[in-house]
């Protein structure tokens, strides 16, 4: 029953028309990422960070996010985020991401894990700015104790980037 349930599936994976994805293989994209330090340091007043996003293959991108605040409370957060799209269309790609960061906040300091899904999303005419919404799942210490939730965040914290 489990082989005829995986033949199915893979039938079903191999007969999806091609779609032609915004290719973003070879082109840096510098744009923001408020998704670690909205997603548990809010509390201690986090900080969104820069982030420089490179296409490594037409499916696979990795993203580096760095950010501080001088200001009382001081912030910082830096971290990386790998991302493998699974689905193209023409104007955006589903992709499934994986990140970490180290998040510091008024003094305290932790670490941030997130996993799920996103889209990063074209707007005809305008093909080198991108806009990400995601969801899944986030783990973090930066309380002192481990917390683990779901989350769902749109552009304004998944990020938008200007591609070259």
């Amino acid at each position: 029953m489990i082989r005829i349930a995986k033949q199915a599936v893979l039938i079903f994976l191999l007969s999806l028309p091609l779609a032609h994805a915004r290719d973003m293989h070879g082109r840096f994209g510098v744009g923001y990422n408020g998704q670690f330090s909205n997603n548990s340091s809010t509390i201690l007043g986090g900080v969104p960070g820069l982030s420089i996003k490179y296409g490594l293959t037409r499916d696979i991108a990795a993203a580096a996010i760095v950010g501080a605040s001088t200001a009382s409370p001081t912030n910082f957060v830096g971290g990386a985020k790998f991302f493998k799209n699974i689905f193209f269309e023409t104007n955006l790609n589903f992709y499934f991401m994986l990140g970490g960061a180290v998040v510091a906040a008024n003094s305290e300091t932790g670490a941030d894990f997130l996993g799920g899904l996103g889209t990063e999303f074209f707007i005809p005419g305008l093909e080198s700015l991108g806009f990400s919404v995601e969801t899944g799942v986030s783990f973090s210490n930066i309380t002192g104790s481990f917390i683990l939730k779901t989350m769902g965040v749109s552009f304004l914290e998944a990020g938008i980037h200007f591609y070259f």
